[in-house]
């Protein structure tokens, strides 16, 4: 089983989403003007929907930082992962008055737009870290800590910069590893606690194993039940960008055992 409440380390959450920021905001420099309206993976969704909706989700964190703390319990990564999967509306309908707004001119307009929310991103990292008791931050209307806020941001930053290196037709992001590791890591964590039990073991080398799935619990040795994957590969899985059956037909899972089939309980992510 994952540990109750994984922690992670701000300094390396600061560093990571600094450095995915960046990282994206490479992509999108090197962007040509035909590519803007190419499709993506998600709908109805071009490049240029793509690159409003991390506008949205980066460029805020400012607003987020600043917002009245509402009453009520913080909100875990857990929990928000659960939350999530209820959003798809709400997003789609943010994502497409800001694609009409701020991303619907030429392309320097649509850079420049974007560097303006990495920007507010570096705004926010650059704040003075360590204070006792942890800031917080307010995102689909609940508080979270900050850096558990700030993982969320790794999310969609790893997330949506595998959607726009296949919208791109790009042989590889350049992802950071540390945010790679955050987020197959949250993930993972996010499954296991949707999903409880401990009758299979997911194992995504080098950075999580959980268990998971109601059974039988193994105790020492090989256990009887084990999936066994790569972190895009997960990533994808759990977010929905892979169905379960695709994955394993092509050989990018190992399933073995007879509860090895995570296919009923993805994604994890809406």
């Amino acid at each position: 089983m994952p540990p109750k409440s994984r922690t992670y380390q701000p300094q390396k959450v600061r560093a990571a989403l600094a450095a995915q920021s960046e990282a994206l905001r490479a992509v999108v420099h090197g962007l040509g003007a035909d590519q803007l309206d190419r499709p993506t993976r998600l709908g109805a969704w071009r490049v240029r929907e793509l690159l409003a909706h991390l506008s949205l989700a980066l460029g805020r964190m400012p607003t987020a930082l600043d917002a009245p703390a509402p009453d009520g319990p913080v909100l875990s990564l857990a929990g928000y992962a659960e939350v999530s999967r209820t959003l798809a509306g709400a997003v789609d309908s943010a994502v497409t008055e800001r694609a009409a707004t701020g991303f619907a001119g030429p392309l320097a307009e649509v850079v420049a737009a974007f560097d303006r929310s990495l920007d507010a991103v570096r705004a926010v990292l650059d704040r003075p870290a360590g204070a006792a008791p942890e800031p917080t931050a307010v995102v689909v209307g609940r508080r979270m800590l900050l850096t558990d806020y700030l993982v969320t941001r790794l999310v969609e930053a790893v997330v949506h910069a595998d959607d726009l290196a296949d919208a791109l037709r790009l042989e590889a992001f350049p992802h950071d590893r540390q945010a790679l590791a955050a987020v197959t890591r949250m993930l993972a964590d996010a499954f296991a606690d949707q999903v409880p039990g401990g009758a299979v073991e997911l194992r995504i080398p080098p950075y999580a194993v959980v268990q998971a799935v109601e059974g039988p619990r193994h105790t020492r040795g090989t256990p009887p039940n084990v999936v066994e994957t790569d972190p895009l590969t997960w990533i994808r899985l759990a977010t929905g960008r892979l169905p379960w059956a695709a994955a394993v037909a092509d050989h990018q899972v190992s399933a073995s055992g007879e509860r090895s089939d995570l296919g009923a309980y993805l994604p994890v992510l809406g």
